[in-house]
């Protein structure tokens, strides 16, 4: 076979394949794009401020970055980077062969990778939506061009997708447990995982719901957000918010689970108390349905409403500090080694805390009226998110890449990212604080001479580069292992939960004989006790795969081809046409699938032995 055509076949195994493993390639690949992507608008927006009245970019350019970058971050980046790791070990972590609904997961993919792409077309076709990540209304109602109709349309698309993974991994988790594995005895990650599917399946449908009012009001003249229609522009920011908070526990608590995997296996101790640890996941999520007006403090709501949302996020505190305690009390007296994953953990722990500290001072609404708008807020966000869900992801990645791989990532290389980072992150941000209390607005394109804001700028600067440097060294990191890197074995960190029992190159059905878990930290359980394999819980037989589909990517190109034509048909009726061809392919195709018996394969047992010897 040429090169040629050796890249023919492997792009045609991506577009088609359904296996959980190679879409958590495809979603590492999905979100290091838009990653990128978001940190050089974030670089822009650091550039523009390094000075007083700057004109490195116009003001209504800067509004299109600004909105770009925390969209690009949150829905583009952050989300598929976490699903990413979900599907390389959630499916191996709870000894199941794939998820319950693999042609979804991969639908999932392509309909967040499509949505974005439309979202980020809009750069080239008039303008980028301007009126912040959040949309406000009325702003985004009235904001001319159809830079607003590409963000309505691409979140629609993308979140559709995020809807249809949080859904599979929910059904996975409950009905494709390995025997043995009680809820009680699942790894944390894989909890975190579930407690988050399960904040997706309520949460996304106001956002979806907020996106298809908005989109009616701007395409349709409908009046849902305009005063002077008897609308109520405020609708918006509670129906955004009910989704948006949520939103953030969507992305940190995978964030927690992965630190909660990575901290036991480097410190070669149980996790000190699982079931806290379990309730408190729970318990965020449930609080974190409760909390979204603390948003909206400063829109007159009045103190009753201020009151009991203040309470209510003060109170989701108590259960993330349980966490924190939890593990430093894991790492107290522990066997700990230090390497990549374990400087992302380590790092995390302070760095979190500290936006969690500031989340209850904003939290407090007569001082929330002081922080609102300032950089205080932008400062206490990115300490949650960066601190929080980014520096999981790098510690994920290292953590895992030799199982998604068969590879570890270099360490020096590794360690040069972290530092670089880390101090990068803290010099950012840590000063954003002092420019907030100190007035400096946020999504300000300018600010004057002479207030004292410029040293603080010009550091906060300084640091995003830093970031920008590590995100750089990082990159070169797979680069180098991926050409030169040695495979290693399938346990190469001596792991204490199912995935690492399996070898290297992971099969693609993943266990032949379902495993028989005993408690939790099941293969540690199998080392303690001199056994080198899990136990089967089954005999050796036939193993039942799905096909591979190219239909997920056609039904997801058809809703993307669509998508210009719902936007441009306003300007012009010919647009209808794309837009019947765009929902002829999605719902054409999804008829083909409707009547197109597929009963996927069978790896035979005989098959299983010859690979065996």
């Amino acid at each position: 076979m040429t090169q040629k055509q050796g890249f023919a076949a492997t792009l045609w195994d991506y577009l088609t394949t359904v296996d959980h493993k190679k879409i958590a390639v495809l979603y590492l690949i999905g979100g290091g794009f838009f990653f990128i992507l978001g940190g050089l608008e974030a670089l822009a927006i650091r550039i523009q401020l390094i000075q007083p009245n700057n004109d490195f970019v116009s003001n209504g350019f800067y509004n299109e970055i600004m909105t770009m970058h925390g969209t690009t971050m949150i829905f583009l980046a952050a989300m598929p980077l976490i699903f990413a790791l979900m599907n390389a070990v959630v499916p191996l972590q709870i000894g199941a062969r794939d998820v319950a609904f693999p042609f979804l997961n991969s639908l999932g993919f392509w309909l967040f990778a499509f949505g974005g792409i439309l979202l980020n077309c809009s750069w080239f076709l008039g303008g980028a939506p301007d009126a912040g990540w959040t949309a406000y209304a009325p702003l985004s109602v009235v904001s001319p061009g159809h830079g607003v109709d590409f963000y309505v349309l691409g979140l629609q698309i993308s979140g559709a997708g995020t809807l249809i993974a949080g859904i599979n991994f929910l059904v996975t988790i409950i009905n494709m447990r390995a025997p043995g594995m009680t809820y009680m005895r699942m790894p944390l990650f894989t909890w975190t995982t579930f407690v988050v599917s399960a904040l997706i399946l309520f949460a996304f449908p106001a956002l979806t719901i907020g996106l298809f009012l908005l989109m009616f009001d701007r395409l349709f003249g409908s009046g849902f957000f305009d005063a002077s229609l008897g609308g109520n522009s405020i609708i918006w920011e509670h129906l955004f918010w009910i989704f948006g908070h949520p939103e953030v526990y969507i992305l940190i608590l995978p964030a927690f689970g992965v630190f909660s995997e990575v901290i036991p296996t480097f410190s070669k101790k149980r996790l000190f108390g699982y079931t806290a640890m379990v309730f408190a996941t729970v318990l965020i999520g449930f609080l974190g349905f409760m909390v979204w007006a603390h948003h909206m403090f400063t829109v007159g709501m009045g103190p009753a409403a201020n009151s009991i949302f203040a309470v209510a996020t003060m109170a989701i505190a108590v259960p993330t500090g349980i966490k924190i305690f939890n593990w430093l009390f894991t790492l107290w007296g522990g066997n700990i080694k230090i390497n990549s994953a374990m400087l992302w953990s380590l790092g995390f722990i302070p760095s979190f805390t500290i936006g969690g500290m500031t989340g209850v001072m904003v939290a407090t609404a007569p001082a929330d009226y002081q922080y609102h708008d300032s950089y205080f807020v932008v400062a206490h966000f990115h300490y949650v998110i960066v601190g929080g869900v980014v520096f999981a992801i790098f510690a994920g990645l290292h953590y895992w890449w030799p199982k998604m791989f068969g590879k570890i990532l270099n360490e020096t290389l590794g360690k040069i990212t972290f530092w670089t980072f880390f101090f990068g992150f803290h010099l950012t941000f840590m000063i954003q604080h002092f420019l907030g209390l100190m007035g400096m607005p946020r999504r300000y394109a300018v600010y004057l001479p002479n207030q004292e804001l410029e040293l603080g700028n010009v550091i906060s600067t300084i640091g995003a580069f830093l970031m920008a440097f590590g995100a750089i060294v990082f990159v070169i990191n797979i680069i180098v292992t991926t050409t030169k890197g040695e495979q290693v074995s399938g346990d190469p960190w001596n792991g204490r939960t199912l995935e690492w029992a399996i070898p290297n190159p992971v099969p693609h059905y993943n266990f032949k004989q379902l495993p028989l878990v005993r408690g939790l930290d099941a293969l540690w359980i199998e080392k303690t006790e001199g056994r080198k394999e899990l136990a089967p819980a089954e005999p050796l037989d036939d193993i039942h795969m799905p096909n591979p589909s190219i239909l997920p990517f056609v039904m997801s190109l058809g809703l993307f081809i669509a998508g210009f034509g719902f936007i441009y048909q306003v300007d012009h009726p010919s647009w209808l046409i794309v837009l019947f061809i765009g929902m002829g392919i999605t719902l054409g195709t999804m008829f083909i699938r409707s009547i197109k018996d597929d009963h996927g394969h069978h790896i035979h047992k005989e098959d299983l032995d010859e690979e065996a010897r």
